[in-house]
């Protein structure tokens, strides 16, 4: 599935992998993920080496989010990078499961 928005960022779904896949100057930029029930686990984040951009990273974040509120699903932010996101965007507040909060 290929996530396109008004940013141009064109995400692809890799299933078998089971990451949120982008590119950033050439190089890949993935989110890993895990299902279960009507949630998806954010587990990890991969840059390259020496990757700084975290406007970046929060474009892809948003674009997860919106992944997210497409399917009706609710969003587990394993990593503490992704659960910081939550914190500063808390218009994704309501994509957390009940009891989990941040």
């Amino acid at each position: 599935m290929e996530i396109k928005d008004s940013t141009l960022m064109e995400i692809k779904d890799n299933t078998f992998l089971r990451q949120f896949e982008t590119h950033h100057n050439d190089e890949l930029v993935s989110v890993e993920y895990s299902f279960q029930d009507r949630k998806i686990f954010l587990t990890k984040i991969h840059t390259p080496d020496n990757f700084e951009n975290e406007e970046f990273i929060n474009t892809l974040l948003d674009e997860i989010m919106a992944f997210a509120y497409e399917r009706k699903l609710k969003v587990v932010p394993v990593l503490p990078k992704i659960a910081k996101f939550f914190k500063k965007n808390t218009t994704y507040r309501d994509l957390l499961p009940p009891g989990i909060r941040i």
